[in-house]
Parts: C-alpha cells; sequence; structure tokens
C-alpha cells in the first residue's frame, strides 16, 4: 500500500525558534506562511511541518499522490480506496473521509502508542 508522500507535522510553541534550529540542521522552507504561523521545511528527502497553535501534538502525514519530493505522480491509489482497505483491516479512524467520490480529503487514524496518524490527499 503506497501512501505517498511522508512528513512529520510538529506541534510547535514558537514557530520562529524552532525555523531557526531546523534551518541550523540544514532545512529549508519550502512552503507555508509563517505569519499563518505554519510553515514547510525540507532537507533532503526528509520534510517536516511546523504548526504553532493548530495540533496540541505531532503527527505523522502521509499525502497520496505525491512523491517524495511533493511532486504530483500520474498514478495513485486515491485516499477513499485507502480508507476502505484500512478499515477492511480492522484499523480504527479517529476521522473518516465524509467528502465527494474524488478529490481532495482526509482521515486520522491512530497507532497503538497514541500517535496520530494524517492521511491527507490535496488533489
Amino acid at each position: 500500500m503506497d501512501l505517498g508522500k511522508f512528513s512529520v507535522s510538529l506541534a510547535v510553541q514558537d514557530i520562529a525558534a524552532s525555523r531557526a534550529f531546523y534551518e541550523k540542521l540544514g532545512f529549508e522552507q519550502v512552503g507555508g506562511d509563517q505569519s499563518q504561523n505554519w510553515l514547510v521545511l525540507h532537507n533532503g528527502n526528509a520534510t517536516i511541518g511546523l504548526f504553532q497553535g493548530m495540533f496540541p501534538k505531532n503527527i505523522l502525514t502521509f499525502n497520496p499522490g505525491w512523491d517524495a519530493a511533493g511532486n504530483e505522480v500520474d498514478s495513485f491509489t486515491d485516499i477513499r480506496e485507502l480508507q476502505k482497505t484500512l478499515a477492511e483491516r480492522d484499523v480504527a479512524f479517529e476521522s473518516t473521509i465524509d467528502a465527494p467520490d474524488s478529490g481532495p480529503a482526509s482521515f486520522v487514524i491512530v497507532d497503538p502508542d497514541g500517535n496520530q496518524i494524517l492521511v491527507d490527499q490535496h488533489r
């Protein structure tokens, strides 16, 4: 099962301080808006999102339809099919898709240790 691009969404206390720290590690901003309290940073194939005041804790994120660099791919498994497959495997959902038959949608599952996993399709 290909879940698409992987990143970690970090719930940060001070987005400016977090940005400065990760830039020291070689990360560069590739998206987001610091004035809106969110940034996306890359370092090679590693992607992190910095989110201040948006989430209570860190989230693992997968984006169907994107490759590791965040580029759109021609062929991918639609998020509704992923949700169906996971439901058939008895995976419990924290939130499910309540959207049309195609296009952007997301769902959230939680691993056995309480880590949220967001599957977020943008197209």
